[in-house]
Formats: structure tokens, sequence, C-alpha cells
């Protein structure tokens, strides 16, 4: 089988866990052997873990998908006969630069350098490198072995050869991809994530619902539709169609939106009151 290579913190064990699943041979890399002799470990206790709950993914035992996953702190010797590379580093693009960099002199043009950033954009990652064509982000959901999305985020340069053989390993290894046609700020999920968090501190500091009552409209409502299906898939079954809905909905939506406010500053009064709510509750339970 293929090699992969991944970093060692915890979404590189994350990865390296899914892509053996998919019975993949994978390599972490780390500069630091100790940090991989615990990863390793670390993998292997929740292997077991898995296997013994039932909930183990792939057609391979603990101990084989165990067998595909080597240790190596010379990148040199990692990145060899690696046909993807998936960087797991910090969320910093000074070292994430700095890695691409060093990686950019020792690949060949097979191999695709992926990258698990949330929120760098491709063109601040990769721009400038000679394997430009071979750079993608693939953003994950933490965490990646129980939450399938992956964002597929493109350079302006990544070649469409590049954004298929990711989609298709995606697939592969189990994991659900979408692909992004261009680079924007917070890709899609954080988009869609932050919209809902501002607009729930809004409601929240504005004094219209207490914080625990706000989650419970979403984990016991909204959330439980969008589990199944997505927003405009939802629009679509809610009336006789996307048509049919805007034609009912068009002008009370546009009515509520107007109503929304600024963007919140995130701090202050609003964020210690939600603070203390979460603490009792996370104390309680």
């Amino acid at each position: 089988a293929d090699i992969y290579f991944l970093f060692s913190g915890l979404i590189g064990c994350s990865w390296a866990m899914v892509f053996a699943a998919g019975g993949f041979r994978v390599k972490l890399y780390d500069i630091a052997q100790q940090q991989l002799t615990t990863a390793l470990e670390n993998i292997r206790k929740q292997m077991k873990e898995l296997e013994e709950s039932g909930f183990l993914r792939g057609a391979l035992s603990a101990e084989q998908q165990l067998s595909l996953i080597s240790i190596c702190t010379d990148l040199k010797a990692a990145a060899e006969g690696a046909t993807f590379i998936q960087e797991c580093t910090p969320e910093n693009l000074e070292l994430k630069k700095k890695i691409f960099g060093q990686l950019d002199l020792i690949v060949d043009a097979n191999v695709i350098l992926s990258s698990s950033t949330s929120c760098l954009l491709p063109s601040k990652l990769f721009t400038g490198l000679k394997h430009v064509k071979q750079c993608i982000v693939s953003h994950p959901v933490n965490p990646p072995y129980f939450v399938p999305l992956v964002e597929i985020v493109p350079h302006p340069e990544t070649d469409a050869s590049t954004i298929e053989r990711t989609y298709t390993l995606m697939k592969k290894i189990g994991q659900s991809p979408v692909k992004l046609n261009r680079e924007i700020e917070g890709f899609v999920l954080n988009r869609l994530q932050y919209a809902v968090i501002s607009e729930a501190w809004r409601l929240v500091g504005d004094g219209v619902v207490s914080p625990t009552d706000l989650d419970l409209v979403m984990s016991d409502g909204l959330g439980m539709r969008y589990a199944f299906i997505g927003p405009l898939e939802t629009m679509h079954l809610n009336a006789e169609g996307i048509s049919n809905y805007c034609e009912r909905y068009r002008e009370g939506m546009k009515l509520v939106l107007n109503t929304f406010g600024p963007v919140p500053e995130f701090s202050g009064e609003i964020e210690q009151k939600i603070c203390q709510v979460n603490r009792e509750l996370i104390n309680a339970v």
C-alpha cells in the first residue's frame, strides 16, 4: 500500500488512525522521539479500546492497523516514498510555511502536500513553492475518527488532479470530503459555525434567552434536524421545494435578518456570564 506521513500531535494521531483503518501504511514524523513514542502508545491504547467497544473502523484488527503505523524523526526519510503528506503542526503560519518550504525541497512531482489548517488560507501557506500545483488544504473536523467531514480547499494554482486525488483518497478512507471551488476566510464549516455563534451571543447578550436555554434550542431543536439534513435540503423539504419555500418565507427571513446586530466582541460581561453558566453545568455533571 501507499505510504502516508503526518505529524504526531492530537490531529496527527487521529489522521494516522483514520488512514490505518483504511489499510494504508502511515509514517508519523516529529522532531522529538519522545513525542512519537507517546503518540504511538496513545494510538495503541485508543485502538484497543475502540476494538473492545466495537467502534474500531475498517476491516483490519487493531493489531493489523497498528502494524501499519511507524515513526520517524528524519524529515527526508519520512517523506521518502510518500504519495500523500498531511501536515498537522500547530496553527502557526510561520511554522507551517517553514515545514512546507522544507518539504518543497525534498518531494517529487507525484506527492500531494496537504495541510490540516482550520483557518490559514492556501494562498498564505503555499504561494511561491515550487510544488504549489501539488498543494492543498484538507481541513478535518475534530475528532476526524468520528466526524467524517473534510474541507478540501485549493490554492489558486492547485492542479485539478491534486483536488481529484485528494477527494478520492478521503472517500477511500471513509471520510466525507467537500470541495471548495476557491479559498475563503474560515472555509465553509467555520463560516456557518461563526454565524450561529454570533447570533447565539447576541441573543444571550440582549437578554432574550439564558445561555442554557440557548444551547437547548440547538441540542433539542435545530441540531437534531441538521444532524441529518443540511439547511438547503431542509428548506426544500419544509415546503413544496426551494422556490415554494422562498415564495412563502422570503419576506419573513429578510425581516428577521435585518434585525441582526453587529459582530460581537466576544468579551466582557457576556463572556463572564456564559463562562459562569457553563462552569456550573460542567461541574454539576
